[in-house]
C-alpha cells in the first residue's frame, strides 16, 4: 500500500529511492543476493529512473545447514572431505593435549596477533593493517551489544596455539571469517579445516544455531567450501549509471 505523499515507485524500490536525492555518477552495490529483494530493487530503480544498470563481478557463498543431524551431514561428504575435515581427528589428538578456546574473553590482541602471523607465514601479507584491527574492534563490540557473539576461536595442542578460527555468532547463525594456522604442522594433517570441522559441528549441537555461513571465495589450493557446503547462493555486484557521459562511455566500451 503506498502512503499518501508516497513516491509511487518508492513502495517498489524501497530505501533506495532517496539515492536519487545526492548528486552521483555511478554507484556500484558489492556482493548482493542474485534476484533478491536489494537486487530487485535496484534493477526496478535503474528502470523506473532511466539508469544503466550492469553486473560488474560475480561470486558464489556457501553455508551449511546446522538444523540436521550431525552424523548425516559428515556421512554426506566426500571420502577425501570427511577424511580432511573429521576422519583424523585421532591424528591430531595423538599429539598433545588438544584444547579449543575463545580469545573474546581472555586476550583478543593477542588473537588478532596470531591471525596475521599466520597470514604472513601463508599468503606474506597479514590479515589485518593498523585501521583494520580498530574496525574489527570496534565491529565486535557493537556485535556483543546487539547480542551477537564473537567466537575468536584458538586451536591449542600442549597450550600452543596451532589454529585460530575468527567467527561471529548472530541471529541463528555462525560466519567465518577469517581463519589461519601453523604451516606444516603435520604431514598427514590439514589443521585449518580440522579446526574448521570441530567449529561446524559445534553449531550442529546449539539448538540456536541453523546454519554455518562460510561466506564467499576459495580456498589457496582449493574451492573446499563448495566441498563441505549444504547451499549455496549467486552474488554480484551491480553498478547502477546516471551519467549520460558514463552511460555512454560504458555502452561504447564493451563489458569485460
Amino acid at each position: 500500500m503506498i502512503e499518501p505523499g508516497q513516491d509511487p515507485a518508492e513502495s517498489a524500490v524501497g530505501p533506495y529511492g532517496s539515492l536519487m536525492e545526492a548528486p552521483w555518477s555511478e554507484a556500484v552495490f558489492r556482493d548482493i543476493v542474485q534476484d533478491g529483494s536489494d537486487h530487485r530493487a535496484l534493477k526496478q530503480l535503474a528502470e523506473e529512473r532511466g539508469l544503466d544498470s550492469r553486473e560488474v563481478a560475480s561470486d558464489v557463498a556457501y553455508q551449511v545447514r546446522t538444523s540436521g543431524d550431525f552424523k548425516a551431514y559428515v556421512a554426506g561428504l566426500g571420502s577425501s572431505t570427511r577424511l580432511r575435515f573429521y576422519n583424523r581427528r585421532k591424528v591430531l589428538e595423538s599429539l598433545g593435549d588438544l584444547s579449543i578456546r575463545n580469545a573474546w574473553t581472555s586476550d583478543p590482541a593477542d588473537f588478532f596477533e596470531r591471525l596475521n602471523d599466520f597470514h604472513v607465514e601463508r599468503w606474506g601479507t597479514p590479515c589485518f593493517g593498523r585501521e583494520s584491527l580498530q574496525f574489527h574492534r570496534r565491529f565486535l563490540d557493537g556485535l556483543a551489544d546487539e547480542g551477537g557473539v564473537p567466537e575468536l576461536s584458538v586451536l591449542e595442542v600442549d597450550g600452543k596455539a596451532v589454529s585460530v578460527l575468527y567467527n561471529v555468532r548472530f541471529k541463528g547463525c555462525t560466519y567465518n571469517l577469517q581463519s589461519g594456522f601453523v604451516e606444516g604442522f603435520h604431514r598427514k594433517l590439514a589443521l585449518g579445516s580440522l579446526h574448521l570441522g570441530y567449529a561446524i559441528e559445534d553449531a550442529f549441537m546449539d539448538p540456536d544455531l541453523a546454519c554455518f555461513d562460510l561466506l564467499a571465495g576459495q580456498g589457496k589450493n582449493s574451492n573446499y567450501k563448495q566441498h563441505i557446503a549444504t547451499d549455496s547462493v549467486t552474488l554480484v555486484s551491480l553498478m547502477l549509471v546516471r551519467s549520460a557521459f558514463y552511460k555512454w562511455l560504458y555502452r561504447v566500451k564493451p563489458q569485460q
